[in-house]
């Protein structure tokens, strides 16, 4: 996992061209995008642009993913994103399924949460599961972009 801002990004373009481009694609974002699922580089690099109300946390659910990397930026609003290890998680509340490409847990005892505000971006990778949406404080209206970027 990782969490930092915008204006770093350029430290992590070098892990590979798919995160160059997933944070090139970031950069153009000002707020106006349709929601829904944009183009980047196919199905190898592609950005899911969100609008919703973060939610509380006794209704947050943990999620990890087999296939691809989140690269979860918030535009506009803040949240919390509680963040374990995938070791960590106990009680599945869904088997991985392939269409949603992702598997679902109960929340654990031991998180870290993430406070990312206009302008963070977390990074995480399969090993994280994480339970993102999670109100910081109180509900308010988030515009959030997750780039997925292909772990192949």
């Amino acid at each position: 996992m990782i969490q930092d801002t915008l204006d770093n990004c350029s430290r992590y373009e070098v892990l590979s061209s798919r995160f160059a481009k997933a944070f090139a694609f970031l950069r153009t974002v000002d707020g106006t995008q349709s929601l829904g699922r944009h183009e980047i580089d196919g199905d190898r690099t592609f950005a899911l642009v969100q609008s919703y109300a973060t939610k509380s946390l006794d209704s947050a659910l943990f999620e990890a993913h087999r296939k691809y990397i989140d690269v979860q930026f918030v535009y506009r609003g803040r949240e919390t994103i509680l963040w374990a290890p995938l070791a960590a998680m106990k009680e599945q509340t869904m088997a991985y399924d392939e269409a949603k490409e992702a598997a679902l847990w109960k929340p654990v005892r031991d998180v870290t949460p993430l406070h990312l505000s206009a302008g963070h971006f977390a990074i995480l990778f399969p090993q994280d599961a994480h339970a993102p949406c999670v109100e910081w404080g109180t509900s308010e209206p988030v515009f959030k972009v997750v780039v997925k970027v292909a772990v192949d």
